[in-house]
């Protein structure tokens, strides 16, 4: 089954399936060597760890095509691609989705906000007029040419016009052709549970730790019947402590010797990477 026919499956289950973020290839190789069903290419976490930059809009889409076509040569899982506003407008959006879904996407996230964008869960966002959305929906809907390929409509309407407007807009995305809705940064479970059962088609939460949104466990959510539960950037976040915690070590004392815990060991990280299969491929091709 081709990838995106299978994140279609795996939504239409309605099941909150927990969809990890990956920023590069080998965080994308830990999620399939855990056994997750799919991974969120996240744009914050390109943002961060490519530029070193905060999620401000800052990424290009020639930055994220090359990130998704390297993620995707690494793994099998199907790829939930944040492509934030479409790059532009609805033109700029017909040629996202096309590169995106050359470079092996297998469900494309496009956002409401005012580029350059903001990450969901910072102050100071705009949206842009709903007409302007849905032509931006129907220019991706119109130009995938694989009809499984998932179009995910995001809106940040919920700390501009509330929750009731952004339901109504919501509804709007669907009838434009929208796959999926995503909307963002709910602030409460009761929030949660409300758009769940305002909205029939499949939805995503994305949960960010220390962000807006409660995390009310995955039960709740496949209670609530959510179809995707992006943990975006939970790998980045662990990696950023591990490695100031790691390297503050190394510097105060001089040697890694009191965090060898914190460490993956030498063949972990070789079998991460599966350096077993490239020596058998040199093997068979280089004699």
């Amino acid at each position: 089954m081709r990838a995106t026919s299978r994140l279609k499956a795996i939504g239409e289950r309605r099941a909150a399936v927990q969809v990890p973020g990956a920023a590069n290839a080998l965080f994308a190789r830990i999620i399939e060597e855990l056994a997750f069903e799919a991974i969120y290419v996240t744009g914050a976490g390109i943002a961060n760890m490519h530029l070193g930059a905060p999620d401000i809009g800052l990424t290009t889409l020639t930055e994220l095509a090359n990130a998704v076509a390297a993620i995707a040569d690494a793994v099998s899982l199907p790829l939930v691609v944040d492509a934030d506003t479409g790059f532009g407008n609805a033109v700029n959006t017909v040629r996202a989705v096309r590169v995106l879904e050359r470079s092996g996407a297998a469900g494309i996230q496009i956002e409401d906000q005012v580029f350059p964008k903001k990450c969901g869960h910072f102050a100071g966002k705009e949206i842009i007029p709903l007409d302007a959305m849905l032509g931006k929906i129907k220019a991706a809907v119109d130009t995938r040419r694989d009809g499984d390929l998932q179009i995910i409509a995001r809106t940040d309407g919920r700390a501009i016009e509330g929750l009731d407007r952004t339901i109504e807009r919501a509804h709007a995305f669907l009838e434009a052709g929208a796959d999926m809705i995503f909307i963002e940064a709910p602030l409460s479970t009761a929030e949660l549970a409300r758009i769940a059962e305002a909205i029939a088609a499949p939805q995503l939460a994305n949960i960010v730790f220390g962000g807006k949104t409660p995390d009310p466990g995955r039960a709740a959510l496949a209670n609530m019947r959510f179809a995707l539960v992006l943990y975006a950037n939970a790998a980045l976040q662990a990696a950023v402590k591990g490695a100031v915690d790691v390297l503050s070590a190394l510097k105060h004392e001089g040697s890694l010797a009191g965090v060898g815990e914190r460490l993956a060991s030498f063949d972990e990280r070789q079998r991460v990477v599966q350096k077993a299969a490239w020596d058998a491929l040199a093997s068979r091709f280089e004699g």
